[in-house]
């Protein structure tokens, strides 16, 4: 296991434990450096409290005193405590870095990093580029958002691995010298707002991604999209456009194939996912995956059997002719949006979770194929308010995500697909999105 070499800071303050906090700390330990840990859930009994504790960390829960700063040379936060907290607004009025673990990452990572990004479609371009690599017999680990943290991951590397990181806003506020060797920006809407507070800051911290590259790095973009168009006019990476829609000097389609630049790399006949919002993530993985040196024929095998990653439109199980679909990775409007497009049947739609503030008028245009909503959470009545715009003729609520299915079933018919694609992250009811398409799928066996 790699240990931090030449690390500048003796003194570190880690600020939430959980999985990011918990590896970046023990980390840190291994490599010499003073850690407390300050955390306000975490328990004194925790197994995590106990094994750092063993190794010499020091630990402060349940508060956030300010006078655990004193001394620190730097903060390592947990990507999900926004810049508006105390501790973190005090740390850098003091000057004190504050950085994400993904930081550590990039410190002892030796081979090549692609980094991936964007407010929609980022855990299946991961996932794809992942897998081309692998079939092309390349050394390639992945990480990041995608559930596996980067610092631990990269600590078991070589020098001629790939590591591939799912990389959400939240990770990039913190890098400061972070750079990989490909990054790729899918897309960039409104998204986050009660976390970034502006749709230009969250714009930026999507930026950062290229923000330490140079002209020998590459960075993948949607030339689709002109706030993407515009964002990486700044970058000094070598840029390579995908488009769904025109032929680009980088990734593009045409009816039967997905080229890159003016070579046919896969027959659009032979690709096995589903949904015309994956075309995107496709072509970027496509040409992502050719850049790291995968073969035609890997991606060819990958996109012939790739039919999705868990949470995101996977089916389910087949029911007395009704199909159920777990899309509980769609946490936000435009996400589910791009569920609904993607059948034509009469759809029973599962929604709801943490409010933001934001209304659902958005999502009222996608709404003409659904005969049923079920809701639950926070934003159960605006949701139903969206319902009623769109004309849905049946509205309902359960208390839980599991609750719904029997509702959903109960109210299905012949060649229905019932589909939870909530439009909200999942914080309100359940830990993790993850957990709350597990209780889904539990239901849905349960029927």
């Amino acid at each position: 296991m790699k240990h931090l070499l030449h690390f500048p800071y003796q003194n570190v303050l880690v600020l939430g434990l959980a999985k990011s906090g918990t590896a970046a700390a023990h980390l840190l330990l291994d490599s010499g450096v003073s850690v407390v840990i300050n955390d306000l859930q975490a328990e004194e009994n925790d197994q995590n409290v106990a094994d750092l504790r063993q190794k010499g960390a020091e630990f402060i829960l349940g508060s956030h005193p300010i006078s655990a700063l004193e001394h620190m040379g730097l903060v390592v936060k947990n990507p999900g405590i926004p810049y508006d907290n105390e501790m973190v607004q005090e740390a850098m009025n003091k000057g004190i870095p504050v950085i994400t673990e993904v930081e550590l990452a990039g410190l002892i990572h030796e081979g090549s990093i692609v980094a991936i990004t964007g407010s929609n479609g980022k855990t299946t371009t991961t996932t794809l580029i992942h897998e081309m690599l692998q079939a092309s017999g390349a050394l390639a680990e992945i990480a990041g958002n995608i559930g596996k943290v980067s610092c631990e991951v990269a600590r078991s590397t070589t020098q001629d691995t790939t590591m591939i990181i799912e990389m959400s806003s939240f990770q990039l506020l913190g890098i400061s010298s972070f750079r990989p060797r490909i990054s790729v920006l899918l897309n960039v809407y409104e998204a986050h707002l009660d976390y970034h507070k502006t749709l230009e800051n969250y714009q930026k911290a999507k930026a950062a991604i290229f923000s330490n590259q140079t002209k020998k790095d590459y960075l993948v973009y949607n030339a689709d999209q002109p706030v993407v168009v515009d964002l990486v006019q700044e970058a000094e990476a070598t840029l390579v456009p995908f488009s769904t829609t025109d032929r680009v000097d980088g990734g593009w389609l045409d009816e039967e194939y997905v080229y890159v630049k003016d070579e046919p790399v896969v027959s659009r006949e032979g690709i096995a996912l589903v949904g015309a919002h994956n075309l995107e993530n496709i072509i970027a993985a496509v040409v992502t995956a050719k850049l790291e040196g995968a073969s035609n024929k890997a991606i060819k095998h990958v996109l012939s059997s790739f039919s999705g990653v868990d949470h995101r439109l996977q089916l389910i199980k087949q029911k007395d002719d009704r199909m159920f679909y777990n899309d509980s990775k769609a946490t936000n409007i435009l996400a589910t949006s791009k569920a609904l497009t993607s059948f034509n049947q009469p759809i029973i739609l599962l929604a709801g979770g943490l409010d933001r503030g934001n209304t659902f008028d958005e999502l009222v245009p996608y709404l003409n194929n659904v005969k049923a909503m079920v809701l639950f959470g926070q934003t159960a009545e605006k949701l139903a308010e969206a319902g009623k715009k769109a004309g849905v003729p049946r509205i309902l609520f359960a208390d839980d995500v599991s609750k719904a299915v029997p509702v959903a079933y109960q109210h299905s018919r012949e060649k229905d697909v019932i589909l939870l694609s909530p439009a909200c992250a999942s914080w309100d009811q359940y830990r993790t999105f993850e957990q709350r398409g597990d209780m889904f799928v539990q239901a849905v066996h349960s029927l």
